[in-house]
Order: structure tokens, then sequence, then C-alpha cells
């Protein structure tokens, strides 16, 4: 870093201390010639705050100013008016830092979709897997699938109790398969989930990256730092501005910038600093930088609902929440770091096709031994169980756009969700498929009754009715800036540089071309660590072209009826050593 008399000079300005920053920052300072500054608009992860490392305190941040950033869709017109609540992180390890722990690659057909668009030909799984490999330890072991010594530290399950064994058994029950591992060969089926949790402590991307280097001295880090506009000079970025701690505007100059605000702190700043549609920005009075029409389109999305049930026996976790237990809860976890605030609670689900048109999972489970809302409120009644339950690839498509110039407004989000008659059938799908295996044999001897929607939501009409008044985003907001060539596509999938613009780069959720099927914090780790070689010129890994499951060859990438379908690869032929009654 260099100037004493101006702005400071470093060769990398990330923006954006969040998961993919963090990685950024670990990986690209390995190199003692390469200085690193990390703006994080949001404070520091402080090492003695439960709420953030305890991982059954997750509800606690969620709706604080202090680690949130509190955002709101406009309202939904096919969801009564209503505005969504979406919470995002805003403090180092951004949402790695207050989300539900759940560590989820995708569907490996996830990956061949992205890579069947032009220009995305590596980014298919087998590209993506070695990088999904290189992030993790799997405590479960390593093995052609999982990783055995990378900074992620992956908890599984254990999801043993009385609750989780009635749901694994009640969707067998139901016709549904069980899986070894939903990150490994096979997604599809039931399982324990894993955890980025280590040793009853969330393992965040700050504590699994960044804290590790911060003593590097071509490292700086700097936290209540909010990047306010980029600085350009024609079409190549220089620099930033920023505000530090709420008080006057700096100034920093960068050899390159790369942005890791997530799917919309990172396409707001691109449109405040005249990258984006050109019509939009015009309208703001905003001088163009460079016409990219795709800057905050493609919008995408996981909303989710709860169905609950009651339980006859108490072998729920309710009780523990009444406050009489929480000092108990808090000392155990504090000191010995076990018991229920040691575990994220989100132990054990599954992925299904909602019928035998669909070629890979489009329904996701996730079961909780409790009834209650996911910020911790609403609590159904002292037992209780759910399924957190949701369509993966709905066709809906949203926008952000600005509302103004003023960098501290935030944007205008639509979602549009159930707005397609897909994303509702799908819907009517989810919640018959979650009711088929919440009232299997398995569950007799829990099952008081549902609490939610309740036995006066039947109909299709009824239960897209509840959808609407009581859904809530899975937050997973992606694709806003997304990878390819063609007349959306922001980012360049061989560089990770913003079209059209020098010095510029984007790593985060944002960049997907497609939302995958489950939580989001792997997939962006994933592309977090292959950007890192493609920023720094590091020879990429080589792929590794290990099968996995698919329900039949030649599966479809897109829906019917498109043409894309067309160019989806032919049949991977078989191979030795699969998993136990598996096919390739």
């Amino acid at each position: 870093m260099a100037g004493s008399g101006g702005p400071r000079t470093y060769d990398v300005v990330i923006v954006g201390g969040g998961s993919a920053g963090c990685a950024l920052a670990n990986r690209l300072s390995a190199d003692p010639g390469t200085s690193v500054l990390v703006l994080e608009a949001g404070r520091s992860d402080l090492r003695l705050d439960p709420f953030i490392h305890m991982p059954a305190a997750l509800p606690y941040p969620i709706g604080n100013r202090l680690y949130d950033w509190k955002y709101e869709s406009e309202p939904e017109p096919y969801m009564n008016g209503r505005r969504i609540y979406h919470a995002r992180g805003k403090l180092l390890g951004g949402s790695s830092s207050i989300n539900g722990m759940i560590f989820q690659r995708g569907n490996p057909l996830d990956y061949e979709r992205w890579a069947s668009d032009p220009g995305m030909k590596e980014w298919d799984f087998a590209h993506c897997l070695p990088y999904f490999k290189r992030m993790e330890t799997c405590v479960a072991g390593a093995d052609r699938w999982r990783g055995g010594s990378g900074p992620l530290i992956v908890e599984r399950g254990p999801a043993t109790g009385a609750l989780f064994g009635a749901f694994f058994e009640a969707a067998q029950q139901a016709g549904y398969p069980l899986t070894d591992d939903v990150n490994g060969y096979r997604q599809e089926g039931f399982a324990p989930f894993d955890k980025n949790v280590y040793r009853g402590r969330r393992l965040s991307a700050a504590r699994a990256y960044l804290h590790p280097v911060r003593d590097r001295k071509n490292l700086r880090v700097e936290t209540l730092a909010q990047v306010t506009g980029l600085r350009t000079e024609g079409t190549r970025v220089t620099g930033v501005d920023y505000r530090k701690a709420g008080r006057g505007i700096r100034q920093v100059r960068a050899g390159e910038v790369i942005l890791c605000g997530g799917a919309m702190n990172s396409p707001h700043l691109l449109l405040l600093s005249g990258i984006g549609p050109k019509e939009e920005l015009e309208r703001l009075g905003i001088d163009v930088v460079a016409d990219l029409p795709g800057v905050g389109r493609n919008l995408q999305d996981h909303l989710e609902v709860y169905v609950q049930y009651a339980s006859k026996q108490p072998v729920s976790i309710g009780p523990w929440l009444r406050h009489r237990h929480k000092p108990r809860i808090g000392a155990e976890w504090l000191f010995l770091r076990r018991g229920v605030g040691a575990t994220n609670h989100f132990e054990g689900g599954g992925f299904i096709r909602s019928n035998d048109d669909v070629d890979w999972p489009n329904l996701m489970f996730h079961f909780l031994p409790i009834a209650i809302r996911y910020d911790g409120s609403r609590p159904a009644g002292d037992h209780g169980y759910q399924v957190h339950i949701g369509p993966m690839y709905s066709d809906v498509r949203g926008s952000l756009t600005l509302k103004s110039r003023d960098p501290f407004e935030h944007p205008a989000l639509r979602f549009n969700y159930l707005s397609t008659e897909n994303d509702r059938r799908e819907w009517i799908e989810m919640v018959r498929a979650a009711r088929s295996i919440l009232n299997q044999p398995a569950f007799a001897p829990f099952n008081a009754g549902e609490l939610s929607p309740g036995p006066s939501v039947e109909t299709d009409q009824e239960i897209l009715d509840w959808v609407a008044r009581d859904a809530e985003t899975a937050l997973h907001p992606s694709c806003t800036a997304k990878l390819g060539i063609d007349d959306l596509a922001v980012v360049d999938p061989a560089s990770m540089k913003v079209h059209g613009v020098e010095g510029l780069r984007v790593v985060d959720a944002s960049v997907f071309p497609y939302v995958p099927n489950g939580n989001l914090y792997a997939p962006v780790m994933m592309v977090a660590e292959k950007a890192a070689d493609l920023i720094a010129g590091n020879t990429p890994l080589a792929p590794e072209v290990e099968p996995f499951y698919r329900h039949r060859e030649g599966t479809p990438l897109y829906p019917p009826g498109d043409p894309r379908n067309q160019q989806v690869s032919p049949p991977m032929p078989a191979a030795e050593g699969l998993p136990e009654g598996a096919t390739a």
C-alpha cells in the first residue's frame, strides 16, 4: 500500500467482508506481493458475542440493525400486497454470521444447467467439484465427492432424536428414499444435513477464512466502512469512496475493485456508479459508465412456509425456550460448548421430485423438532415439530432497481413470488407432499394435529391463499449480476470481470445465473474459491469427472418445451466404485 499525501492505494480492494469477501481476502493475500484492503460496512464479529457464535441463538440477530441490513421487498402483487422481510448480514462474515448454518451444495445438475448457457462450459459440476472439495473438511469423512483439508469444517446431523427418527421413517413410508449424503453422490432423498458448526460454535466465513490470516502485513480489514460509490476514469474503476463510522467520506485507490456485497448490495453499488441499464440510470441523472441491462435483473430467491404439527409426547425442544431455562442453556454452551445452544437444530431434511415428470429434485424439506417461526417468534405450543418447505426452481424472476441516487437508501426489490402457473403448481405439490410425510404411521405416536396451515386449508386455492399470506423468504436472494455472455449477462465467466468495465469484478451470489437447489452459503464459497484462482492467475484446479445420481439419463435442464433442452450433454458413462446400489 502506498501514498501518505493522498488517497491510499491497494492492489485489491474488496467491497464487503461477507462470505465471498472473506474467502477472497484469504486467498488473494496469500501472495505477500499483493496488498489487499477489505471494506465492511458492518461491525466486527466480536468473538464474545453469543448472538453470533452460539448456533441456537440464530433468531436474535435477524431484525437487529447491529447485525442485519433489514431489507424489505416492495408490495408483492401475488401475496396480497405484503412486503417480504429480507435479513442480510451486516458484519464480518456477512450472512454466514447470522444464517441457519445449513451447508448444502445444491444438485450437481444445477451446475450442468449453468454450464449449458453460452460461455459457461467451465462452470459444470466437474469444474466446480474440486473447489467444493478444496474449501471444506467434512467431519463425516472425505471421499470422491467430499473434501478433507479445507478451512470450512463441516459437521453432520446428528438428527438422532425421536422426532428425527420418525421423520426419516415417515419419508420412507411415503415412498421417498434415504441417501447417505445430500452433498455427495446422491442429493435426492432424506438424510442428516451438514452444518457449518464446529465443536458447538458457528463457523462463519470470517472465522474460517479471515481471522486466521488477519496478521498478514499485506492485508487490512476496516469495519464500519460503507462504500458509497466507485471512482472511475472513463470505463476504468480506479478506487472507491466510503463513509467510515458514519462520518465523512474517504477515498482509496485500487488496482482492482472486487464487489462482494451480495445479491442486493453489489448491484446497488453498480447502479449508483453508472453501471447498469442506461434508461434507468439516465432517469435518475446518473452518468452512464457502462450500459449493462442485466444489472439488477434476473432476481431469484427461495420462498418457504412452515407446516407445523402439535406433539402428543414431550419430545420437542419447545420447553427449553422458556425464559427460566435460558441461563442454563447459555452457561452450558459457554463453558462446555454443548447442549441446546450448541446446534442449529436444522439437523435433517431432504430433497424430492414433485412428480414423475420432474427430472431432479425441485422440493426441499428442513425438519425442525419444534413448532416456531424462524425468527424465534410465535411458538406454537409446548411441544411440536415442523418442516420448512419450498420449491427450489421457481420460474419467477424479479428485479432490483434504484429508488434514488442516495447510497444509503435501500433499492426497490420486486421478487414476483407466486406469479407463474408453474410456481403455483409446485407450491400445491409441495404442501401435499409435506402433509403426506407428516401423516404417515411413523408419526402416529406424536401427531396431535396440524397447527399450520390447519385442517381448514385443503383445496388447491386454499393452499395458495395460505402461502400468499404466510410464506417468508428462505433468505436466498441471488442472480442479479449473472455470469455469462448473453445480453443480460453482467460478469465474464472466465475472469469475473464486469463486461465493458476495467478494474472491476463481482464475486458473490449475484453472479449465479440460476439459483441452486438448497441453501446458498456453500455455492457462494465455491464461487469465491474458483474466482480466487481466476483473479490471481493461478492454474485452475483440474476438473474431476465423478459420477452423480440422475433419475434418468439425458436429464433436461430447463422446463418442458424450452429449446435449450436440446443442448443437454449425452448420458454419463457407467462408473465403477459407486455407493452400494447406485448407478451413474
